[in-house]
């Protein structure tokens, strides 16, 4: 499969909905990832496009996507809470060519924009777009802003995410994990600055379904192309209603009390 189809696949018509469940490696126990089989099969079962995991989870869990709409992303970058003033700093732990032999469409990769070790992570990112590139592979940037160095412009509404949306896109990747800055406004600024498809996540999982569902909708009349989302998702009392419901707005424009309603939110 080249990667135009790949793409075709994980972002039908430029939408998708995608689950990181890489939180593992950063912190555990974890809420909703004790048990990562079921989880991953409650996920597959409510039509998620994209699963993100590390490499040892793909490897292991890959062969439960065939057949299905849902296709494994590796995540490439790693750190954890144990890591100290280093914590944020993300380095990468696989490479391309592996990702795709243990079972990956795509990868990942994460860096901090603002964290002492920025300069690192960007040279990374370089490196995996570049490898990617060459071997016609789909990657996901996740930028953050975090760190002591954030240097926000002035009146900068989207507190520095549109520039890390930028820097994804500049940098190469295919697809990139935003934030949802509080409103339409400040959030199709965001999205007008990377002409590649923006996924929002999700935070915190607040256990509010209506509060996330209602912020995915406006984030998708914004210009948004679905949601990169994971403790929203994999820590919900129900993980295959609340995909489900995702799913519906994302690529059929339901809106959100039709989903709530019709996946029994």
């Amino acid at each position: 499969m080249g990667k135009q189809d790949v793409m075709a696949k994980i972002l039908p018509k430029g939408k998708g909905v995608w689950v990181p469940i890489d939180h593992g490696v950063t912190d555990f126990p974890c809420v909703g990832l004790e048990n990562i089989e079921a989880t991953i099969t409650a996920i597959i079962a409510g039509g998620a496009n994209v699963i993100v995991a590390h490499k040892g989870v793909v490897d292991k869990y890959s062969h439960l996507c065939e057949g299905t709409a849902t296709s494994m992303i590796a995540h490439l970058s790693a750190s954890t809470r144990h890591g100290g003033k280093n914590h944020s700093n993300k380095v990468l732990v696989g490479d391309v060519d592996e990702a795709i032999m243990r079972g990956a469409v795509g990868v990942s990769v994460q860096a901090n924009i603002g964290s002492k070790k920025e300069s690192t992570m960007l040279q990374r990112m370089g490196h995996i777009t570049s490898e990617a590139f060459l071997n016609q592979v789909p990657v996901l940037g996740m930028l953050y802003v975090r760190g002591e160095n954030v240097n926000l412009m002035k009146n900068d509404a989207t507190k520095g995410y549109a520039h890390a949306a930028r820097i994804g896109f500049e940098l190469g990747c295919d697809a990139v994990k935003t934030v949802w800055t509080g409103d339409k406004q400040s959030f199709a600024a965001i999205c007008q600055g990377a002409p590649i498809p923006l996924l929002v996540a999700g935070g915190p999982s607040t256990g509010d379904t209506k509060q996330i569902l209602t912020m995915v909708k406006q984030s998708m009349e914004a210009g948004g192309a679905g949601v990169c989302m994971g403790r929203q998702i994999f820590a919900h009392p129900d993980v295959t209603g609340i995909t489900k419901a995702l799913t519906m707005i994302v690529h059929d424009g339901c809106s959100v009390d039709e989903a709530m309603e019709k996946c029994s939110l």
